[in-house]
C-alpha cells in the first residue's frame, strides 16, 4: 500500500520544508507541505469508551520508515463519515492524505456508523459536538509524554472534513465562537446545519456532483452561498452521491488533487497550493467556482536540494 500511495501521491504534490507549530489564534507562517509522500501508519483508540457517547477513532499518519509517527508536527483533520458508513471506507482518501502529510482522525459516529445498535439520522445534529470532543482529546494526545503522537501534532492546525452526513457535521462545527485552531472545512455531498457558518469565517471547499439524488447539487449549493469567507465549489460532472471518491472513478485524480492542495493551503499555507487549486479548465470531469479567494502569491524561487529531495510536479 506504501509504495501504491507513494506513486499515487507524487504526482500532486510540490514544495518541501518542516514543520513548527504555532500559538492558537496566531497567523500561519508561510512554509512548504512535504513534496515527497510518507509512509501511513494506522492507530485506532476508543474516546470515552464507557461514556454515554463512545467513539471508535481510525488514525492515519505520516509513518518513518522504521515505524511510529514520521519526524516534525503534522496538521490534523477530523473526518466525518456519511450515514450507515464507517471511516475504513473513505480509507482512499483519507491514506492519501495521510501519505501528503496530514493526520487524519475519523471518528465512528455512535448512532449513525454502520452496525449501530440504535441507529437515528436525527443523531447527526449531535455530531459536531462528537468531533470537538475528538479534537480536545487530540491536543492532549499531542502534549501528552510517552504518547506515540506527543510532539507530531500541529494542535493548532485543524481541518474539517466529512462526506454526505459528515458534510453536514463538518459544516455544524462551523458555529458562532467555534474556537481558532479550526482553520479550513471541506464539505464532500453534503449541506449546512443550524447555525453553520456563523462564527469567524474560514476557507470552505465544497465538493459535489451535479447527479446526486441522495443530496440534490442545490443542497451544497445553499451552502456555499452562506458560508461568508473564501469558498470553492468543485462539482463533479455526472457525479452521483460519491462514487467520485473512489480510485477507479475518472474524477477521482482531481477530487483528490484539489482537496490535497486545500489543505496544504490552508494547513500549510503553501504558497504553491492556491494556484493549483483549480482542476484543468479542459477537464470533462469537474467544474471550478471560487469565491473571494485570495490572489496566489507570486511562485516562490527554486531551490537546489543537492539531489535529496526530488522537485514533484502536481
Amino acid at each position: 500500500m506504501v509504495a501504491l500511495l507513494a506513486v499515487l501521491t507524487a504526482a500532486l504534490l510540490a514544495g518541501c520544508g518542516t514543520v513548527t507549530p504555532a500559538a492558537p489564534g496566531a497567523a500561519l507562517s508561510v512554509r512548504s507541505a512535504p513534496t515527497v509522500a510518507y509512509p501511513v501508519g494506522v492507530r485506532t483508540f476508543t474516546l470515552d469508551p464507557t461514556g454515554a457517547r463512545p467513539l471508535p477513532v481510525t488514525v492515519w499518519y505520516p509513518a518513518a520508515a522504521t515505524g511510529g509517527v514520521a519526524r516534525g508536527r503534522f496538521p490534523v483533520v477530523v473526518f466525518s463519515h456519511g450515514l450507515g458508513s464507517l471511516p475504513a471506507l473513505h480509507a482512499p482518501l483519507t491514506t492519501r492524505w495521510a501519505a501528503a502529510g496530514f493526520v487524519v482522525a475519523a471518528p465512528a459516529y455512535p448512532h449513525t456508523r454502520r452496525g449501530a445498535a440504535r441507529f437515528s439520522r436525527a443523531d447527526v445534529r449531535n455530531q459536531p459536538a462528537d468531533a470537538w470532543r475528538l479534537i480536545r482529546h487530540l491536543v492532549l494526545l499531542g502534549g501528552r509524554r510517552g504518547d506515540p503522537f506527543a510532539g507530531h501534532l500541529d494542535t493548532a492546525r485543524f481541518a474539517a472534513a466529512g462526506h454526505s452526513a459528515g458534510g453536514f457535521t463538518t459544516a455544524g462545527m462551523f458555529t458562532s465562537g467555534h474556537p481558532s485552531r479550526l482553520r479550513a472545512g471541506i464539505v464532500i455531498a453534503g449541506g449546512g446545519l443550524a447555525g453553520a457558518f456563523a462564527g469567524a469565517s474560514a476557507p470552505v471547499l465544497f465538493v459535489h456532483g451535479d447527479a446526486d439524488q441522495v443530496v440534490p447539487v442545490t443542497v451544497g449549493q445553499a451552502a456555499y452561498a452562506r458560508a461568508p469567507g473564501p469558498a470553492a465549489f468543485l462539482t463533479v460532472t455526472g457525479g452521483d452521491h460519491g462514487g467520485y471518491l473512489g480510485p477507479t472513478h475518472p474524477a477521482f485524480p482531481e477530487v483528490l488533487a484539489t482537496t490535497t492542495n486545500f489543505l496544504r493551503w490552508t494547513l500549510y499555507n503553501d504558497p504553491r497550493a492556491l494556484p493549483a487549486l483549480p482542476p484543468p479548465a479542459s477537464s470533462p470531469h469537474t467544474t471550478w467556482h471560487p469565491r473571494n479567494l485570495p490572489t496566489p502569491p507570486p511562485p516562490p524561487p527554486s531551490v537546489d536540494h543537492g539531489g535529496v529531495v526530488p522537485a514533484l510536479s502536481r
